[in-house]
């Protein structure tokens, strides 16, 4: 009878030995390691699938429209598409009137001739999902020129580059779309987990990569 009011009992349950947790230590370790050298390829790949048109992004510093326009003009591409918000009264670089108007502006004195480029103002730009909202706006801006069925490439900076290639894909699903990542300059990838930048970086769009390809879904059109 007294065994019915026992508080506690004695269970028998496993426990690691130190040989285990030495094995599970250097798993978790060959594991990190992996991680440490491929998650920065992973994240900016470059697969260009060789279309006629190269997008950009407005942003960008002019060391990396340099290699844009130098990928522009080794891949025989027809048309530089460069795509960015407008600036509002009082921005810094409100001559330029928009990101997009800016880098072409800037891709001419570098060279590239007039009639190849073509800016993509963003009016409304949203607080969320910025990239997808740009590739929109490509599409729209492609659909009104007639290049419908145009495969493009998307060029983008370092880890940026998975997603969006991601998100250019969701907003072309009946084209082929490649990707070129332009390597940054101000840290080396090699050794990423090195520099606090690289860090970030890595960190920041990991966690936007999984949310693109796992919790995004695109509005209906």
């Amino acid at each position: 009878m007294g065994k019915l009011f026992h508080l506690t009992t004695i269970r028998e349950r496993r426990v690691l030995t130190p040989i285990g947790w030495a094995a599970l230590s250097i798993v978790f370790g060959f594991v990190l390691v992996l991680i440490i050298l491929f998650i920065h390829p992973f994240l900016a790949p470059t697969k260009p699938v060789g279309g006629g048109i190269l997008v950009v992004e407005g942003w960008w510093p002019d060391y990396a429209l340099k290699k844009a326009k130098d990928q522009f003009e080794k891949g025989r591409y027809k048309l530089l598409i460069t795509v960015g918000k407008k600036y509002g009264v009082g921005h810094p670089l409100a001559h330029y009137k928009s990101g997009a108007e800016g880098a072409a502006s800037r891709l001419y004195a570098q060279g590239v001739l007039p009639g190849k480029i073509i800016p993509v103002p963003i009016t409304v730009y949203p607080r969320t999902d910025r990239t997808y909202f740009k590739a929109l706006a490509v599409k729209k801006r492609l659909a009104r020129m007639g290049f419908i069925q145009a495969s493009i490439d998307v060029a983008s900076i370092g880890v940026h580059a998975r997603r969006t290639w991601l998100l250019f894909e969701k907003a072309f699903p009946s084209v082929d779309v490649g990707v070129i990542a332009i390597t940054p300059n101000s840290y080396d990838t090699s050794r990423w987990w090195l520099f606090s930048e690289g860090v970030r970086n890595v960190i920041s769009e990991s966690i936007a990569y999984l949310y693109a390809r796992f919790i995004f879904s695109p509005p209906i059109e």
